[in-house]
């Protein structure tokens, strides 16, 4: 398949064109314990629509029940059997290679607990309790002690497993160390490597199918890494949303699997169409009234008109960007064409 070089357009608005949105919460809906700007009337204006949403997360700490509990105060109406979380999708990873209910070693909070249940498991928390596989999701609660009992298990050859590997986690004050940088502790105690189920690898994706039975789903998220590259895995189309952890920069400079189908500001963008990148010769890309290009190793970027909206600029120079760098090699400066946008 080659490369995408550019965003898409779509005539249709986003929530029309597809009949489930797939949507990351962290840095999407919200940040910490509140909703990111436009999301709640975004959301509600897309189930009134028709789109079905679901809610899929590598974050394992808590259980499907009180994420819909979070969202339904936040004024997103949601039922526990919406949320699809990277617990559940390791949870299935570990029951299809141990014995029913198995002792597993659980290294995370209440959703990893609660999922390995769903699934027959019998969470246990020491090395010593002869567990049959041992497992890490992300909780603000592990300390030192829970890692190193990790360690004992995986050192004795105990089967590894994870929830995701996220390396870091936005919250209401910033960014903080993620599920990955718990897992490095381990990996660099034992020198192992775990079985990871989260985005974007292909147990996520399964879970993901199974509970939600999406026909034209829509990744909608804010990390490359994940969202977007799961997407891309998966074969099915994206929407990257810039709310969260990715910057314009690093969105130009992603390789072909981190390239979303479409970008925009927020989750306005699925309420709209999606307007198309034109190939205006000599190397050159228009969307709406910017024009990009490429000279003297920098991107370049042109206004045609004073209606020109800023993420129309970024899309033009995705275009611009990704078709030079075919392959992600290409080391594009993109400062002050980024400074125009302001972005």
């Amino acid at each position: 398949m080659n490369p995408r070089t550019g965003p898409a357009g779509s005539e249709r608005p986003l929530d029309q064109a597809y009949d489930t949105a797939l949507l990351d919460l962290d840095g999407v809906v919200y940040a910490g314990g509140d909703a990111i700007a436009h999301a709640v009337e975004s959301l509600g204006v897309a189930r009134e629509h028709g789109l079905r949403l679901a809610y899929v997360t590598n974050n394992a700490a808590r259980t499907p029940r009180t994420v819909a509990e979070h969202l339904t105060r936040l004024g997103v109406p949601a039922e526990a059997g919406e949320v699809i979380t990277s617990a559940q999708a390791v949870a299935r990873l570990i029951a299809d290679q141990v014995p029913a209910g198995a002792r597993v070693l659980a290294i995370g909070g209440e959703g990893l607990l609660e999922a390995l249940r769903e699934r027959g498991l019998q969470p246990v928390d020491s090395a010593d309790d002869d567990p049959a596989a041992v497992v890490q999701g992300y909780s603000p609660e592990v300390g030192w002690g829970q890692l190193a009992e990790a360690a004992y298990a995986v050192n004795r050859g105990v089967p590894w497993f994870a929830s995701n590997t996220d390396l870091t986690i936005p919250t209401a004050r910033g960014t903080a160390p993620g599920n990955g940088a718990l897992v490095e502790v381990v990996r660099i105690a034992t020198g192992g490597d775990p079985q990871i189920a989260g985005k974007p690898l292909p147990p996520m994706h399964r879970e993901t199918v199974i509970r939600t039975g999406a026909r034209r789903p829509l990744v909608v998220g804010d990390r490359l890494d994940t969202d977007i590259e799961g997407a891309h895995a998966g074969g099915v189309d994206s929407l990257l949303v810039l709310t969260g952890v990715t910057t314009a920069a690093l969105l130009l400079a992603a390789p072909p699997e981190h390239r979303p189908t479409y970008v925009d500001a927020d989750l306005r963008g699925l309420l709209t169409s999606q307007p198309e990148v034109e190939d205006a010769g000599e190397g050159a890309y228009r969307c709406g009234g910017w024009t990009a290009s490429v000279g003297d190793g920098a991107l370049v970027l042109h206004r045609d008109d004073d209606e020109g909206e800023p993420m129309d600029g970024l899309r033009a120079l995705c275009a611009a960007a990704w078709t030079r760098a075919w392959d992600g090699s290409c080391d594009l400066d993109a400062g002050k064409a980024l400074d125009r946008l302001g972005l």
